[in-house]
């Protein structure tokens, strides 16, 4: 049997990417309905049976998994996680395929939460578009090999079609117009060549689906349209959010008032990922964001012959970079959230 107890404990190893949280649902709340394994939750790979149907509880919410990305790519629960234990090993088990009765279907990703004694203390469900209640889906297929690489394509931060980036010159292009060795301006290493350019088309629905941020709410000139996980840079020139430094780095989804700042569902999304040599602040819409940060747990969205040629950018890419902050949502949480950023951005 494989050892899954955690090699490394989250008190020794250092944190090499940013926190993210995932809706994902406890192994109990998706059960097979009928079937070979009638009555059981979604299991790991080698417990799963293909043609099983299964139905999400009625009652079930999705609840935020944090996690944290070590050095060696390996994944523990986080501190402020709403499920889990910190400090526990998770492993991308496996990748399902559920097929609903109007023959759409949908992707899932089974997590697997370890004990220091490498034992099973939790499965959890990601689903990759939303589950419905009362809703019989199939499993159609399940694949052990992929499962970071469709996790990795959540964990990207991408711009949408349509997004202009700030060039060298000061022009501001299209992102879909750019190509590799253009070069772009900094915020804080001036101008930059484009590494790689990655583009994925996926409905835009559960966390697939793009945040659209006004024009004019954060300064911005157009709407600027990113994925939820997408951090955007606020110098602070008075603290008003109380962090207790002027640099912030905020991610999109947690500025959603459903007004100026909203989640925009439906149809599909075409997402780019701008990749540099470094983890960098550009300008998109005016407003700084970040570029895709390459650690081990976006590597896997990397096409295969790109891999080896960026392995050795894997030991600095974002470390060390100092662009800010991160701001957790706890502080956000508040109606003038928006209107505190844009004033502390603009106060003299």
């Amino acid at each position: 049997m494989k050892d899954l107890s955690p090699q490394h404990p989250l008190d020794i190893v250092t944190r090499h990417a940013p926190a993210q949280s995932v809706p994902v649902y406890p192994a109990r709340a998706f059960r097979v309905t009928n079937g070979a394994n009638l009555g059981d939750g979604v299991a790991p790979m080698d417990e799963l049976m293909l043609d099983d149907i299964y139905g999400l509880s009625p009652d079930a919410q999705p609840r935020r998994l944090g996690l944290e990305v070590l050095a060696d790519g390996a994944l523990v629960v986080a501190e402020d996680s709403d499920c889990g234990r910190p400090g526990h090993a998770l492993h991308l088990d496996c990748a399902l395929n559920l097929m609903s009765p109007d023959g759409m279907t949908t992707d899932a990703i089974v997590l697997v939460e370890v004990d220091g004694d490498g034992h099973i203390a939790d499965v959890y469900l990601l689903p990759l578009a939303p589950l419905v209640a009362k809703t019989d889906y199939t499993l159609v297929g399940i694949d052990g090999d992929h499962a970071r690489q469709k996790f990795a394509q959540v964990a990207c931060v991408s711009f949408t079609r349509g997004t202009h980036i700030t060039l060298a010159s000061g022009a501001q292009m299209p992102i879909e117009e750019l190509t590799v060795g253009d070069r772009v301006l900094t915020r804080d290493d001036g101008v930059q060549q484009v590494r790689w350019i990655g583009q994925s088309t996926v409905r835009a629905v559960g966390d697939f689906a793009p945040i659209v941020i006004r024009a004019g709410t954060l300064n911005n000139e157009n709407d600027l349209v990113v994925s939820p996980d997408h951090r955007l840079f606020v110098y602070q020139r008075r603290d008003e959010i109380g962090v207790g430094r002027p640099e912030l780095l905020v991610k999109a989804r947690h500025l959603v008032n459903g007004e100026t700042v909203f989640v925009q569902e439906g149809g599909f999304v075409d997402y780019f990922q701008l990749l540099f040599d470094r983890h960098h602040i550009i300008y998109a819409e005016g407003i700084a964001a970040e570029t895709m940060l390459l650690d081990p747990r976006t590597r896997p969205a990397l096409p295969d012959g790109l891999i080896e040629d960026v392995r050795p950018l894997l030991d600095q890419h974002g470390r060390g970079d100092g662009h800010g902050v991160d701001v957790s949502r706890r502080l956000l949480d508040r109606p003038d959230a928006i209107a505190l950023l844009k004033k502390a951005s603009t106060n003299r």
